[in-house]
């Protein structure tokens, strides 16, 4: 099976109060004890807020490190989850069901093998 990754999109902020991210939350649980019951489910990360980021690239011969995300936006990588699917229709609908249950955006790509 091939691995993709699923890149999740969260705005920038504070989280939503618990009376909203507790249900989301129990249906992202959901989704991932489904995933891993299915076998498709590989590994996951959740990311700290993107103020945290450095970002380092080649300048002259050195390297220069800044502070803050790479791009500028308004959302960004909140996590990722690796799931393995026979194909990009079957990761595809992982990832409808994972958009579902965040009601976040998620940008699927495959991997390499």
């Amino acid at each position: 099976m091939k691995k993709y990754l699923l890149s999740i999109y969260q705005p920038d902020g504070d989280p939503p109060p618990p009376e909203v991210l507790g249900p989301i939350m129990r249906d992202v649980e959901a989704w991932e004890s489904e995933a891993k019951a299915a076998g498709a489910w590989v590994f996951t990360g959740r990311l700290h807020p993107v103020g945290t980021a450095t970002v380092l690239r080649p300048d002259d011969g050195g390297v220069l490190m800044t502070d803050g995300p790479f791009a500028e936006g308004k959302e960004h990588i909140g996590g990722f989850v690796v799931i393995q699917a026979d194909d990009l229709d079957a990761a595809l609908d992982w990832a409808r069901k994972a958009t579902l249950a965040t009601t976040l955006p998620i940008e699927v790509r495959p991997l390499h093998d």
